[in-house]
């Protein structure tokens, strides 16, 4: 499979970091208003939120768009 997909660790890291360039356009789009976080579907409300609380608690650079860190559930 991994040959199928290229090298197996390269690829992670470019998911990765795509993943990280969605979040960041999400967080734009909402940022000026263009979406509400609402918009999305709940799963991918839990996922950003689940992922940015990450990011926040490892000192990640990262908009704080939602307040203080209390996400809703």
């Amino acid at each position: 499979m991994q040959a199928f997909v290229g090298a197996g660790g390269d690829f992670q890291r470019l998911d990765a970091d795509f993943v990280r360039v969605l979040e960041d356009v999400i967080d734009a789009l909402i940022a000026r208003h263009v979406i509400t976080i609402t918009d999305l579907p709940t799963e991918a409300q839990t996922k950003l939120f689940s992922r940015k609380s990450y990011r926040e608690r490892r000192g990640t650079q990262a908009l704080t768009l939602f307040g203080d860190g209390d996400f809703p559930t």
